[in-house]
């Protein structure tokens, strides 16, 4: 493996490090924002766009959209990823004792986990939290950086069929020890701590757990890498790295990473929300522009990740369609609309990455197993765009370690460059040119 896919790789793992949920992931990206000269909108205020200016703005601080205008635009090219992976959320009464001996912290599913792949790791929280002063709240987020929980697996002895298959109930089997012999309330000290803030201070909390193993690049030749919450960090790493390192185009250059993919955008910051058209809406006010006409010649990427063909199960895929780690960006297609990638996106994206010199792959599922869906689909009954889904691929995909391939970050990012500076013109349906 080069020197330079190396680099990119372990720069992602510490942008993983960073970001153990939606709101650090926020945090993480604004602040490579900021440090290459963009400024803070805030949705509430008043705007004042200027051609060539670079701007940036949150919403419930775990979705951010940033965008570049150039001195001259009609169109968008927009890319699209999610800020959060599958994990656990405490629930607001979340202290149960067990056994009069420990005290275990109540959790729900959030997404759809691999359950198995949480026992016996070293676990923490974060989130946000929302502190109180007279009439004020803020929300704010935080991290616990140290090893705080672990769930337990039950010992061979006691299930001799673990290793035949295991039903697990998340009520039982995947809640978190965290205390022995402390009474209740010993959390919010430890979380308000953490957050700077007085225990009276303290009065929500959003927090879920996240896996603390360190991100490992391995293999013969150091081609693997693994980590947790690579669905879809590595998709928002990849297109933010080409955002923020792209030649300037004709179009606006649009980055948006959304919350809440993991259960189905339908939140007021997911990519089911008004946050992408809202944005594109002001920008169009701003420059003068009819929205509408600016969208029939504006593309968009859905980017997040795809999975790579199984070394042991490899008749799980398609046989034609099914890619490979390492082996370039893959196009995604589904003919139930899961994927928005249809002939003529998956054809100008192509195009895009050949200009980059970038190879590409394709997925589609086995005709006989249901895929998942992404963020795509669901955004584009909000805001009507040319979209090609797209990702890198990956094994152990929604696992709390995953695994994928040290090429394909600077392929992705190579993409995105190209995709930024690019622009798509449009004299009527069907008939585009790529410039």
């Amino acid at each position: 493996m080069n020197q330079e896919n190396l680099a990119v790789t372990r720069e992602l793992i510490e942008f993983i490090r960073k970001s153990p949920t939606a709101f650090q992931a926020v945090d993480t990206i604004s602040a490579m924002l900021e440090e290459d000269g963009f400024i803070r909108l805030s949705e509430g205020g008043e705007w004042r766009l200027k051609p060539g200016g670079r701007y940036y703005l949150t919403r419930n601080l775990s979705s951010v959209a940033a965008f570049r205008i150039p001195e001259k635009a009609d169109s968008f090219m927009i890319a699209a990823s999610h800020t959060d992976s599958p994990t656990f959320k405490l629930k607001n009464n979340c202290e149960d004792e067990a056994c009069g001996k420990y005290l275990r912290l109540n959790t729900e599913c959030y997404g759809s986990s691999l359950f198995s792949t949480w026992f016996d790791r070293p676990l923490s929280l974060a989130g946000r939290v929302v502190l109180k002063d007279g009439g004020r709240f803020t929300a704010k987020s935080v991290s616990i950086d140290r090893d705080l929980l672990l769930i337990p697996s039950v010992a061979v002895h006691f299930n001799r069929q673990a290793n035949d298959g295991m039903k697990i109930d998340p009520s039982v089997d995947t809640v978190p020890l965290f205390s022995a012999p402390e009474e209740k309330g010993s959390l919010r000290k430890i979380v308000a701590e953490s957050a700077g803030a007085s225990e009276e201070q303290l009065a929500g909390m959003d927090l879920y757990l996240y896996n603390r193993t360190p991100g490992s690049i391995w293999g013969a030749d150091h081609e693997f890498f693994s980590a947790p919450r690579i669905d879809n960090l590595m998709c928002a790493f990849g297109t933010l790295k080409g955002f923020l390192s792209a030649e300037k185009g004709r179009a606006v250059q649009v980055y948006a990473a959304f919350d809440n993919e993991e259960t189905g955008s339908g939140s007021k910051q997911g990519a089911g929300s008004t946050l992408l058209r809202d944005t594109l809406e002001r920008i169009a006010e701003s420059l003068g522009k009819d929205l509408r006409r600016m969208l029939a010649s504006s593309f968009m990427l859905s980017a997040d990740n795809g999975h790579a063909r199984h070394p042991n199960h490899p008749e799980l895929s398609d046989a034609e369609n099914a890619p490979y780690m390492n082996e370039g960006v893959v196009i995604k297609t589904n003919a139930a609309q899961k994927y928005t990638t249809d002939g003529l996106s998956a054809a100008l994206f192509t195009e895009i990455c050949r200009r980059a010199d970038v190879p590409v792959q394709q997925f589609a599922n086995r005709s006989d197993l249901a895929g998942g869906s992404t963020l795509g689909g669901i955004s584009n009954t909000k805001v009507p765009l040319n979209t090609v889904d797209i990702g890198l691929a990956q094994l152990a995909m929604h696992s709390s370690y995953e695994t994928a391939g040290c090429a394909d970050a600077a392929y992705l990012i190579r993409a995105a460059q190209e995709f930024y500076r690019s622009t798509l013109e449009t004299s009527e349906d069907g008939a585009y040119m790529l410039l």
